[in-house]
């Protein structure tokens, strides 16, 4: 039996056996057995991916000797001469039908030993062709796994899919019923998905490290999304000892539906507005059903992550209005896409940016693709005629932005009025707050805009410079910092001087200890995962704004993250105790 550490994303429990998904970079391909009866057609498979890599790269050296000469464009007939050797390929079938391994694994093993013969000669001709031969092997992968690399869990039973790194694509893709869980090498506690994860209502733990290399496919292990443990192999004790924890867990959310339909009133008798997070339509009545008043944040840059194109102004259009139609008058908030720091879009560029969370992504990035931005307003203003829609800009930095993304809006506006398309022509416009900029300057900006919702997210980690997807910084990731909860407490001042909405729509939102400070700072709406919503009403209805406001006076004087995180754990656990009733200390 093995424990690993991980990052706790997704809460949850479950004990199945494990698919490691393939590795198109060869980082870890697991050696998975096929039947006897299907290796014709493991072997046929092979080939089919290597025929279509050699006329792939034919396609490339015509192109390479037409754009830069014949002499440079050489490289590609080694490539593809390489493929049509079968001193060097022929060795990939053998293995298939010698060992009945899948075609994935014979390629990774037979290139990785040819590179390391290369690479082991004093003579550096053959050294120089080891990236040659690595390149060979990753586009045969490819091939093999579907077009961009992107794996798919051969699941006969539904099981728990680990993996190096997932793309929101791949999370939001898998078949609901064949994934209980999910564990990753890589990732931190904000990335797309971990959100994506938390949507779906998968266990969740990331930045395990050595996961995939440890794993073997088909054993049985343990996924703690409460505490963020992965146990491998587990005895039959840890077994048990878990599955009396998913029982306790069972009852623990049984429990809380029953508040889901409470109102969410403090208990000195204030409302707070309590709205869910989304990424797919169909979550909105999810949100109905655990309490929720609306949704506070559509995340609709899933539109791109998970489709083969480019969302028409009709697909935007049907998405927005099946979202209204299932909230059925309640409020909804449509957040334009954030893209950019995401592979999606880095992978499409002409040239990758080597830091992309500090370039051309969100607003920066639908305002320097204005058709696609464009495509976007229209369609959420024709939504707005069925009712009510907010439309909110995220990752807002200067005054300018903001003004030019709200003059785009009013064209669009202009030009469905010219066409007699009815639309809301009073929308209300607002912003995310998420970058120490737009914080610092909320007063300004709280002159223009109808209304902020903080993004706590990317708050953190532009006040902190922490990369919060990155594992290996994911303990300096703290929103409890002192600077992080000033700068809240000077948005929700600005908002309030202006008399303008402010919610908070970060992850943080939905953390017990967390509201009840943002409650104390000013805030009345909290918008979060929706399977959270019924643990946060528990809270709001079992303390006061008076108490709230205490908690966050003494928080904000106190000087270090970890004091503050400790002290607001000790206040809720003696104010609301049932909070933590179904988790453990060590989370």
């Amino acid at each position: 039996m093995k424990i690993l550490k991980g990052i706790p994303v997704s809460p949850g429990i479950v004990i199945g056996r494990v698919r490691v998904l393939d590795d198109a970079k060869g980082r870890r391909i697991p050696k998975r057995v096929i039947e006897p009866d299907q290796i014709d057609a493991e072997v046929e498979r092979f080939e089919t991916a290597r025929n279509a890599s050699i006329a792939a790269l034919m396609e490339v050296h015509k192109t390479a000797a037409e754009e830069m000469g014949e002499e440079t464009a050489k490289i590609f007939l080694f490539h593809i001469g390489a493929l049509s050797d079968k001193a060097l390929v022929g060795p990939i079938s053998e293995m298939i039908r010698a060992e009945g391994v899948a075609a994935e694994f014979a390629v990774a093993k037979v290139f990785r030993d040819w590179t390391e013969r290369f690479a082991s000669r004093t003579d550096a001709a053959f050294r120089t062709k080891v990236n040659d031969l690595q390149d060979l092997a990753d586009r045969l992968l490819n091939h093999l796994m579907g077009g961009m690399g992107q794996a798919t869990a051969r699941f006969t039973e539904p099981g728990i899919v680990a993996a190096r790194d997932l793309t929101p694509s791949q999370t939001a893709g898998f078949e609901r019923s064949k994934v209980l869980a999910m564990a990753t090498d890589l990732g931190g506690p904000t990335s797309h998905t971990a959100i994506v994860a938390r949507a779906l209502g998968l266990p969740a733990v990331v930045g395990c490290r050595r996961l995939t290399f440890l794993a073997n496919d088909g054993e049985m292990i343990i996924v703690d999304g409460d505490r963020g443990r992965i146990v491998l192999d587990p005895d039959d004790d840890t077994i048990e000892e878990y599955r009396a924890r998913i029982t306790q867990r069972e009852s623990f959310t049984l429990s809380l539906r029953e508040t889901a339909d409470l109102p969410a009133v403090t208990a000195d008798g204030v409302e707070i507005e309590l709205l869910g997070n989304i990424e797919f339509p169909e979550e909105a009545e999810a949100v109905l059903e655990m309490g929720g008043v609306g949704v506070g944040l559509y995340r609709t840059e899933f539109l791109y992550l998970t489709g083969d194109h480019e969302p028409t102004e009709e697909d935007h259009y049907r998405v927005y209005k099946r979202c209204i139609d299932a909230l059925g008058g309640r409020p909804l908030t449509i957040r334009t896409v954030d893209l950019g720091a995401d592979k999606y879009t880095q992978q499409r560029a002409e040239f990758p940016e080597r830091n992309p969370f500090l370039g051309l992504r969100s607003i920066r990035y639908c305002l320097q693709n204005m058709p696609m931005f464009k495509t976007q307003l229209r369609a959420l203003l024709r939504a707005s005629a069925h009712g009510p829609v907010k439309i909110m800009f995220p990752l807002i930095t200067t005054l300018h932005e903001f003004r030019q993304a709200r003059h785009l809006l009013n064209d669009a506006a202009e030009d469905l009025d010219e066409l007699g398309i009815p639309h809301d022509r009073k929308i209300p416009v607002g912003m995310m707050v998420e970058v120490p900029s737009a914080a610092v300057m909320a007063d300004a900006f709280a002159q223009e805009a109808d209304f902020f919702s903080i993004g706590t997210n990317d708050l953190v980690q532009y006040t902190l410079a922490v990369d919060r997807t990155n594992e290996q910084v994911a303990s300096l990731y703290m929103p409890t910092h002192p600077a992080v909860i000033k700068l809240i407490r000077d948005i929700a001042r600005a908002a309030k001087r202006r008399e303008i909405p402010v919610s908070c729509c970060g992850e943080s939102a939905g953390e017990p200890i967390y509201a009840v400070l943002l409650l104390g700072l000013g805030l009345r709406t909290l918008s979060l995962t929706a399977s959270g919503i019924p643990a946060l009403k528990q809270v709001v209805r079992a303390v006061t704004i008076k108490q709230c406001e205490q908690i966050a006076k003494k928080a904000i004087s106190l000087d270090s993250e970890t004091e503050v995180a400790a002290y607001l754990r000790d206040q809720v656990r003696t104010l609301v105790p049932e909070a933590f009733r179904g988790y453990t200390d060590d989370r």
